[in-house]
This record gives structure tokens, C-alpha cells and sequence, in this order.
């Protein structure tokens, strides 16, 4: 099984604004980037969108370390999905889960592979977060234009 490291970011400029996801994918010294854009979002969407995309892009099943600066995402993932999922995607307050559209999708594009999630602070010269950020902005840029 081929092994990823993957940094994901979103960024929205407004909340609800334009919005950009970005994303840097490393194996075994090559890089790929991916970035793109969405108008009247949110910055939890595009952070969502910003690992969904990232984990589509791979192309067969991997191990990947995913770092995100998005507790929104990493706790949403590893520990609050097992109870929207078992309460019918409600939250323990019993209101529907917002971006379960995002958090479906996200669920799917995981099964295939064995990802391990990792928060890191966001604009704390984390190298891979820096990168990503970057091109989250760049996402907004197209959207922009």
C-alpha cells in the first residue's frame, strides 16, 4: 500500500463568502497540488471540501497521514460521526448535522483507505499547512476572477 502524506486547507474570504479549498499530496518525493473555489460557502464546507478532494485525487487504496488545521474536521471524522450516523445525522441536540452532504462524502472517500488524522495549528509555520493554505487562497483567486 502506497503511503500519502496529505496537508488540507480551506479559506473563505466572508462567512458565508468565496471560498477556496487546497491541498498538497507527498509520496515518495513527488508533490501534487489541487486547489479550486466556490462562491456563497463556508469556511467548514471548504475545509471539507479541501480533504474530500484530496482523498479523491488518490487513485488506488493508500495509507495516508492527513493533517488539517480544522478541529471541525478532525474531531467531526474520527469522533462525532459514530453518533450522527447511529442518531440518523442528527447531533446530540437533535437538530440536523450541518454539511451532511460534506460529511457523507467524506465518510465514503475514506472507507478505501487507512488514514490516520492529525490537527495541527494553522498559521504556525507548519510547512505543509502554510502550503495548503496557499493554495486554498489560490482556489479563492479562481473563483475571483
Amino acid at each position: 500500500m502506497s503511503k500519502v502524506e496529505i496537508f488540507a486547507d480551506g479559506a473563505c474570504k466572508g462567512n458565508p463568502g468565496t471560498g477556496g479549498w487546497g491541498a498538497l499530496l507527498v509520496s515518495d518525493g513527488h508533490e501534487k497540488e489541487i486547489f479550486g473555489g466556490e462562491r456563497n460557502t463556508t469556511n467548514n464546507r471548504m475545509e471539507l471540501r479541501a480533504v474530500i478532494e484530496a482523498l479523491g485525487a488518490l487513485t488506488r487504496p493508500c495509507e495516508v497521514v492527513l493533517y488539517t488545521d480544522s478541529q471541525y474536521v478532525q474531531k467531526g471524522i474520527s469522533e462525532w460521526i459514530h453518533g450522527w450516523k447511529a442518531r440518523g445525522w442528527k447531533t446530540s441536540a437533535k437538530e440536523p448535522v450541518k454539511n451532511e452532504d460534506l460529511w457523507k462524502a467524506l465518510d465514503a472517500a475514506q472507507k478505501e483507505h487507512k488514514v490516520e488524522w492529525k490537527w495541527v495549528r494553522g498559521h504556525s509555520g507548519h510547512a505543509g499547512n502554510e502550503r495548503a493554505d496557499q493554495l486554498a487562497n489560490r482556489g479563492v483567486e479562481t473563483v475571483l476572477r
